[in-house]
């Protein structure tokens, strides 16, 4: 497997989110975020660990494209902090906030590298939270708003838009077992959240398209196939109810085919607050989808939960979040979305591990499993692509170490080591592989 083996037009990047590395929380306008909040709530992350710093992103940007440069990506896929471009959620925008995103796409394309623009990964307005947050309609509506506003700013430079990032997170994370900000639970405002966030994500994608003529538009989606524990029935009907929570849940609607019913079935008088017209919205055709993928689930029937169903431990192999290394399990997946969905694109805009990563004696950083993680899921993505999916790109998670959400920094998936009492950054062996990878020179007929 070598770089040659993938088209010439071939995506490879690096991703991060703006909460997870940017840190400067309270400057240049910046209002605070569910996660602010979330992280400052005794007992939600370890000691009380915040994104306060993170990787100082926010003044190290140009340290951190440099970076970008040397491992010889040609895009950068980054989120937008919602709270930083607009302090309330909504009204008049934050000049300074919108000047850092400027500076950062300007450096970007200076570098060659094309920014990938995320407007939400998970920094929902404070403000926005206290009127009701995802389970609200309204916040769908200031959601259009901001992605308005943002692709008439910034719509004359990128390309390459993605409405929202893994709103499964967002909705059940955050609303149903609140181990993610704002930290609620209830099974309830979980399903509003669910669809408010569909309809965010619909709402705002003819706007980027009037606003950026000729950009690309799509949604990023966390997806896992569901394997039963065994062969008995009930286990199956395990994985398939799994499959309806994690995946159909999202993909059904985004492509045409309205919520699954067998989940309407289970949620019981638990719907989604669906409206004349909310469908087809949701349904607006995109230019791709997205797709993050860490692993599979393995599944087993139980009586306990909403969806009576619980995830056992699988697999000889586990990274340092304890999810099994299962690279089959992305060829699966791509499989299934090129056969079930047929998006007109797809790209991988996550994919990486976290490991116990330290700098040794000689100075480096040592991380031969993350290597091997991301060596055969590359492999995987070229099977799919040899049997004709429609596979564009690859972005390796993450760029950095940073704050990895209710882990705080215990867990580190970055192709840079960063030392975060100096801010310091060092490239791992992983990096230095993925660097080599893609110097490799891309063969021509």
């Amino acid at each position: 497997m070598k770089r040659s083996d993938f088209p010439p037009d071939f995506t490879w990047g690096t991703a991060t989110s703006a909460y997870q590395i940017e840190g400067a929380v309270q400057e240049d306008g910046r209002g605070p975020s569910i996660w602010d909040t979330f992280s400052r709530t005794p007992g939600k992350t370890p000691g009380g660990e915040t994104g306060d710093l993170a990787c100082e992103h926010y003044h190290r940007y140009r340290e951190d494209i440099a970076l970008m440069k040397e491992l010889g990506v040609n895009a950068y896929r980054f989120s937008v902090a919602w709270p930083r471009i607009l302090p309330e959620g909504r009204g008049a925008p934050n000049p300074k906030g919108l000047d850092f995103y400027d500076r950062l796409v300007d450096a970007l394309l200076t570098q060659g590298i094309t920014p990938w623009l995320t407007l939400y990964h998970w920094d929902l307005p404070q403000a926005l939270e206290d009127q009701g947050g995802w389970p609200a309609r309204e916040t769908a509506y200031a959601f259009a708003e901001y992605a308005d506003l943002l692709s008439r700013h910034l719509g004359d430079r990128v390309r390459h838009w993605i409405t929202l990032n893994e709103p499964w997170c967002s909705a059940h994370l955050g609303y149903l077992t609140g181990v993610h900000a704002p930290g609620k639970r209830d099974l309830s405002l979980a399903v509003r959240a669910s669809h408010h966030l569909l309809l965010a994500h619909g709402l705002a994608v003819p706007l980027i398209r009037r606003n950026a003529p000729g950009a690309h538009v799509g949604i990023t989606l966390n997806l896992a196939p569901g394997h039963p524990a065994s062969p008995d029935p009930a286990d199956v009907a395990a994985a398939q109810r799994f499959d309806g929570f994690q995946n159909r849940w999202y993909l059904d609607p985004l492509f045409g085919f309205g919520y699954p019913l067998d989940l309407l079935e289970l949620y019981g008088k638990v719907t989604p607050p669906v409206e004349v017209g909310d469908l087809e919205i949701i349904a607006t055709p995109t230019d791709f989808l997205g797709i993050n993928y860490y692993t599979r689930a393995v599944v087993r029937n139980s009586p306990l939960g909403p969806y009576r169903f619980e995830t056992v431990t699988a697999g000889q192999e586990h990274t340092a979040m304890n999810w099994e290394v299962y690279p089959e399990g992305l060829l699966e997946l791509l499989r299934r979305l090129s056969r079930e969905y047929r998006p007109r694109a797809i790209y991988i805009t996550e994919n990486g591990a976290a490991y116990p990563d330290a700098i040794g004696a000689d100075g480096e950083v040592h991380d031969p499993g993350r290597t091997r993680y991301l060596e055969r899921h590359l492999t995987q993505s070229l099977a799919a692509l040899q049997e004709g999916a429609p596979l564009k790109g690859y972005f390796v998670w993450s760029l950095l170490d940073n704050f990895e959400w209710a882990e705080g920094y215990s867990k580190r998936f970055g192709l840079v080591y960063v030392d975060f009492a100096t801010q310091t950054r060092r490239l791992k062996a992983s990096g230095r592989w993925f660097r080599r990878f893609l110097r490799e020179a891309v063969a021509r007929p």
